[in-house]
Parts: C-alpha cells; sequence; structure tokens
C-alpha cells in the first residue's frame, strides 16, 4: 500500500451499524482465513502458543535510547531553573514551612515532563456506544495539555481501540431489548451482596450457563473484574503456599498474589522450560528458613496477554502441573468468547479439557459488552468460594441491566439464541484477526504477538513517535490506544490495536493503508522479518 493521498474516514461509509453488520455477515472468500484457530504444527515456524517476538534493530535501539536521554537531561536542566527562579510553579515539589514535600522531584519527573507533555493521546473522552465507530467528545488545551477545554462538539471516527471483541457493544438489538425488559422486572440495582439478600434468580441462571458454556462442574459470578482475581486469590492460598507467576500477569493478578501471604515466585513470560526449572527448585527446597514442603502450589497465567497479543502455551503448562501435582488458575479475561473455534477461550482453542485446569476465571468487560467476572470450576470449590472470596461476601452483587447483557450475549455466542450469529461473529473476529495482522507484517512493521490474536501490538519505540501516531491517525478519523513506560519496557513503546468482529474488511484495507502512510512518515517499516507463509 503505496504512498498516495492523504485518507480521510467517513463513518457514513459503509452506513451500517453493529447489529446492521452482524445480521449481514460480511465474509468475502478471498479473506476467509484457515481453518478457525487451530494451533499451527509442531515443526512450524510458531509452534502452539508461541508468539513472535522481534529483535529491535540496532539503529532504533540506540536512537530511542538517545531519544530519552536527552529528554531527561532537558527536564532535569529545566526543574534545575525551575525551582529556583519559578517557585511558584513547583510549590508542590519544594518543602514548605517545615513540612517536607509529599513527592519528590524524581518521583515526578516522567509525569511532569513526559506524560504531561502527551496526556492529548490518553483518556480520550468519548460519548454514546463504542462499538465500531465511536464518538470523541472534542477538546483543546491552550495550557500545554495542563488542563482542557470542550468545543461542545463531537468527532465520529473508527475504533480500533476498545475490547469489542464480537461486537457486543451496540445499544440495539437483541441484548438491548433484553436488558429493557429485564429493567422493568427488576431494576437498576440490587443494593446487597450476594451472600446477603443479594442473589437473584437470574443470577443462578446464568451462572449456571456460564458453567456449561466453559465446561466446568460450576461457578460464580463477581461484579468487577479486577476483583475477580484480586479477592479470588487470596481465598485459595496463604502463607506457606506457593505462587508461580508469569512475568508479564496482569496488575490484578499481581495484587491478588500479594495479598494473599503466599511465597511468588515468576518465570519467563510462557516459557514452559523455565517454569519446570523455577519448579523444580522450589520444590527441592521448600518453604523459605523451614525447608518444609509447600501447602500448594498454584501456577498461574493468562491465556491471551493483552499487551504483548501472545497466546499461552497451555498444553505444556497443563503437562508440567498434572507432573508436578500442582494447581492451575488459568485468567481469560481477554480469550473467553474470542478465541476457539467455539468461542469458549484457550481450552477450545488448543483442545485442552477444562477440567485439566483447577481455576477458570475470566471476564464480561470484553466479547460480551458488559462487565464483572466469573470463577469456574469443580463444585466444591465454587462452594468454597462463595463463603471465603471477599467479592461474594462484602460486595455489592452484579445488577440486574448487566446480568441480562451478560446471559443474553452468552445465549448467542453458545448457539443458544439467534442461530447461527454467535458462529458469524467468532468467524468474524477470525478473520479481522488474521487479516489485520498479517497485513501489518507485509508492511514491514515491527509486530508482536500471534496472528490468530485479536489484539495486535506494533512497535512504535521512540518516544515522540507515541503522540505523534496517535494524533496522525485521528486526523484520518482512526482512534487507536498506544502505551509507552511504565506499563511497557521504555524501548518498546508501542500502539495496540484492538480488533472486533463489527469492523469490515473495508474498515481494516482502510486502517492499513492509513497506517503504511504514516509508517512511511514515521520510518516505523523496520523489520527484518520475512511474513510467514501461512500467513499470506
Amino acid at each position: 500500500m503505496g504512498k498516495g493521498k492523504r485518507a480521510h474516514f467517513d463513518p457514513s461509509r459503509p452506513p451500517l451499524s453493529s447489529a446492521d453488520i452482524m445480521s449481514k455477515p460480511d465474509l468475502p472468500h478471498d479473506h476467509t482465513p484457515p481453518a478457525l484457530y487451530r494451533p499451527k504444527p509442531e515443526g512450524s515456524p510458531r509452534n502452539q502458543g508461541e508468539h513472535l517476538i522481534e529483535d529491535t534493530p540496532i539503529g532504533v535501539l540506540i536512537t530511542t535510547y538517545m531519544s530519552y536521554f536527552f529528554l531527561i537531561v532537558f527536564g532535569h536542566v529545566r526543574d534545575f531553573f525551575g525551582m529556583r527562579f519559578k517557585k511558584a510553579e513547583y510549590k508542590n515539589l519544594l518543602e514548605q514551612n517545615g513540612y517536607a514535600p509529599l513527592s519528590s522531584g524524581f518521583d515526578t519527573f516522567y509525569h511532569r515532563r513526559l506524560y504531561m507533555r502527551i496526556r492529548d493521546v490518553f483518556n480520550r473522552p468519548i460519548t454514546g456506544v463504542p462499538g465500531r465507530t465511536v464518538q470523541l467528545l472534542d477538546r483543546e488545551s491552550k495550557d500545554f495539555n495542563k488542563t482542557y477545554q470542550f468545543s461542545g462538539k463531537t468527532t465520529e471516527v473508527l475504533n480500533l481501540s476498545s475490547y469489542n471483541y464480537l461486537g457486543f457493544a451496540q445499544s440495539q438489538g437483541p441484548c438491548a431489548d433484553a436488558v429493557e425488559t429485564t429493567i422493568k422486572k427488576y431494576g437498576v440495582s440490587i443494593g446487597s451482596s450476594r451472600m446477603e439478600v443479594g442473589t437473584l434468580d437470574l443470577h443462578q441462571e446464568t451462572e449456571a450457563l456460564v458453567a456449561r458454556f466453559i465446561g466446568c462442574e460450576d461457578s460464580m459470578i463477581v461484579s468487577m473484574g479486577f476483583a475477580t482475581n484480586s479477592t479470588t486469590i487470596p481465598a485459595l492460598v496463604h502463607k506457606g503456599c506457593l505462587i508461580l507467576s508469569d512475568e508479564l500477569n496482569h496488575a490484578s493478578l499481581i495484587y491478588g498474589a500479594r495479598i494473599s501471604g503466599a511465597t511468588v515466585r515468576t518465570f519467563k513470560h510462557n516459557d514452559a522450560k523455565d517454569l519446570e526449572v523455577v519448579l523444580r527448585k522450589s520444590i527441592a527446597n521448600g518453604q523459605p528458613r523451614t525447608h518444609r514442603p509447600w501447602k500448594k502450589i498454584l501456577i498461574i497465567v493468562e491465556g491471551l496477554y493483552s499487551m504483548e497479543g501472545s497466546i499461552v502455551n497451555l498444553p505444556d503448562i497443563v503437562a508440567l502441573k498434572n507432573k508436578y501435582k500442582c494447581y492451575l488458575y488459568l485468567d481469560e479475561a481477554h480469550s473467553i468468547g474470542a478465541m476457539g473455534p467455539n468461542g469458549r477461550g484457550i481450552c477450545d482453542y488448543f483442545g485442552v479439557d477444562p477440567l485439566e485446569v483447577d481455576v477458570m476465571m475470566g471476564t464480561f468487560t470484553k466479547s460480551f459488552g458488559a462487565s464483572g467476572g466469573y470463577i469456574a470450576g469443580r463444585k466444591e470449590l465454587i462452594d468454597l468460594l462463595r463463603v471465603h472470596n471477599y467479592s461474594s461476601v462484602h460486595a455489592e452483587a452484579i445488577t440486574p441491566p448487566i446480568l441480562q447483557q451478560i446471559n443474553t450475549s452468552l445465549r448467542i455466542i453458545a448457539g443458544e439464541e439467534g442461530g447461527d450469529e454467535g458462529k458469524t461473529r467468532i468467524a468474524q473476529l477470525a478473520r479481522n484477526a488474521r487479516f489485520f495482522s498479517a497485513g501489518l507484517r507485509k508492511l514491514g512493521f515491527i509486530v508482536y504477538g500471534d496472528t490468530d490474536s485479536p489484539v495486535v501490538p506494533l512497535l512504535l519505540f521512540h518516544p515522540a513517535k507515541i503522540p505523534a501516531f496517535s494524533r496522525e491517525m485521528l486526523k484520518r478519523g482512526i482512534a487507536v490506544v498506544v502505551v509507552g513506560y511504565p506499563a511497557t519496557p521504555i524501548i518498546t513503546s508501542r500502539v495496540r490495536f484492538c480488533l472486533s468482529a463489527a469492523h469490515t474488511i473495508e474498515d481494516l484495507t482502510y486502517a492499513l493503508q492509513v497506517i503504511s502512510d504514516i509508517g512511511d512518515e514515521m520510518v516505523l517499516k523496520v523489520s527484518q522479518l520475512r511474513p510467514v507463509a501461512d500467513e499470506e
């Protein structure tokens, strides 16, 4: 896709809502991927669950470090003179009336000198439903992003920034109709925790549906995705137990592991060999100081790592779990609904029996267009968590409208409602993920992750390219998410494209053209690898 006249996104072309697209699926024959979500055979360039991490070219690496070096040097020079000649502006960083500042200049340096300069590309306010397109609230800043003024206008842009994997973020259709009916019957809130008087028949029905869909004996629903992890892990392990955590696990898993009181050790990202090394050493040495055997050993991994776009090597990890007689906790926040030929997640993707995984966790915020999360597993486990999980005992139960959104979308995915609509959405997402990821690689960008991932990270590297890329995409009518330090290593800032079943091939073709043009302007096409043959 070569350079040409600058393109602009026209939200009226095609004039279809997400619901319209789903009712008339766009599945052109020449873009249909191979068999849906099947791991590549042993011996292929990328094996089961193995994701591609391309080394950064040495020239890009050097210039990236130099960019941060100059930013930091000039920032410290400005702080040095500013604290002496503009004390009013630095009042919160200086000692006042004998009291030390709440935070030091070093602690706030990154926020003031780097983040604040590019704050306009983060946390953009929206209005309406974040579906195939999204309405941005227009704003401007006259003081270098310290404050913003809203113009009162909105701009409709193509949405490549939301975790709307199956396109259920829509204000009309079967889910919206069912939610409206539920509000009339149950209202909009419950006002109690599940263990008091906050359990409805709709809770029990939906939990049974979740368990049936995943393939487990039972499940429980929690009203917040983050809390699903952070309150479940402390209920499972405690002092004297060992947690083996992937080094790139989500913050909710890390927080839950820390407050559990268990010993936490990490292993290299998605590396079963390193996990076995850590596991063997931990078993041989036992608990710290006493060297007694561990009470429990819990391996914690994610199904799909959203920052890397990588898929967990589940078969090998399950084999290790069985070999060493420990437990496995699988976080499917991003993979449930979005992965596997039936949308049932990573176990469905690899053909692994869900009962091989001791704790199945997932959220409803991505593929289901709702909020909250679930824990699924054997009935004895779920019964225990109902009375020991803080979210079940103390947190307000998930509200009826959200519960109904989960219930209806899950029935559609499972094929219990809507005929083949669920299969169509899963196929649409599979096609979009492979088409877009392969397109970026062909263009010469460094792209992380597996080609089956609906999250596609493209490397930007230089700090100045983080805001520049986002702003140029917005000028052309596309909303994207850019990520930098501390969410990523300092030299691997990136843009994360979030694909949806609601996107058409025309949407993605247009996006690839725009990204190609911007990539030429910003010298982002630095990949030294050839595309894998089966991705073409």
